[in-house]
């Protein structure tokens, strides 16, 4: 089977690199490793952080990109939050959703915001006009005549839910057939059937695969520091002392062969991120029958 090489649009680290607390040189290593693994294009993503360590680690993340193509720009994961939803988030931090307070971290190498529309304050009108890509996330929905979203980030978790009763930023994204949605399909954050679920009520060039990879992804860690938070992870999972669970502990590639022996792989799920970020694909993947790379060109 040939895919396309893979894109990663929510991507917080792996290797024991931290998107929020890595250096320049630490990022042109992941990088490295990354297209090893059949991964060619990334937007490091940023957990919700101070103001301060959210401006230094853009500028960190923008030099690098200098000498790594790899680099698509950023997706910022945070500070524009609704608190009912915060996951692993630090609330602290959290800020309304005003253009004011966006130009406080305003930088053009963002690329990907993710926000919870319901407190929408003028924020997403402007992003748009930008044309920054913006996702519903960590929140409990849009109504019918505010503006969409372009996408939904890790589809389920830290969402409100479906209801037969009530609006939700699940039950939205799932009939809506011009969001995107990403969804984390590592056999945590979504169990089979709701993902069997996703793949057959969405168009199958609007389903958006993503790693959701925290820092201890593919290291020997057991623990970290992530968004002010202690993470263990127990060899499957990463979660917090207080049972909230972080972000996945899966490359995509690892999460494709994890499909691919469901039978549920579908390669535009890999596809649709070019189709998204307006990239022209370039290069392929070859994999065996057990979803191995046998072979990257690009």
């Amino acid at each position: 089977m040939k895919t396309f090489p893979i894109i990663e649009q929510h991507f917080h680290g792996a290797y024991g690199i931290d998107f929020n607390r890595a250096g320049v040189n630490d990022i042109k290593m992941l990088s490295r490793k990354l297209r090893d693994d059949g991964i060619c294009g990334f937007f490091p993503t940023l957990v919700t952080d101070s103001l301060e360590n959210t401006k230094q680690q853009i500028d960190v993340i923008k030099k690098a990109s200098k000498e790594c193509k790899e680099i698509l720009g950023i997706h910022l994961e945070g500070i524009f939050l609704n608190p009912l939803k915060k996951g692993i988030h630090n609330i602290e931090h959290f800020m309304e959703l005003t253009v004011e307070n966006y130009k406080k971290v305003e930088d053009e190498f963002i690329k990907i915001v993710t926000l919870a529309p319901e407190l929408d304050k003028g924020l997403i009108s402007y992003l748009k006009g930008k044309n920054i890509k913006v996702q519903a996330g960590h929140c409990v929905g849009w109504s019918k005549g505010d503006l969409k979203p372009d996408g939904v980030t890790h589809m389920f978790n830290a969402m409100s839910g479906i209801s037969h009763k009530e609006p939700s930023t699940a039950l939205s994204a799932m009939i809506d057939d011009e969001v995107y949605t990403e969804v984390i399909a590592d056999g945590v954050h979504v169990q089979d059937d709701t993902l069997k679920l996703l793949f057959k009520t969405k168009p199958q060039d609007k389903v958006l695969l993503v790693s959701d990879a925290l820092p201890i992804t593919h290291s020997k860690q057991k623990e970290i520091v992530f968004a002010d938070s202690l993470v263990f992870f127990d060899g499957k999972e990463a979660r917090s002392g207080s049972g909230t669970l972080a972000g996945s502990t899966r490359l995509l590639p690892d999460i494709i062969k994890i499909l691919g022996k469901k039978n549920l792989f579908n390669p535009k799920y890999i596809e649709n991120s070019y189709k998204y970020h307006h990239i022209e694909p370039k290069g392929e993947l070859v994999w065996d029958d057990d979803f191995n790379i046998i072979k990257k060109n690009f």
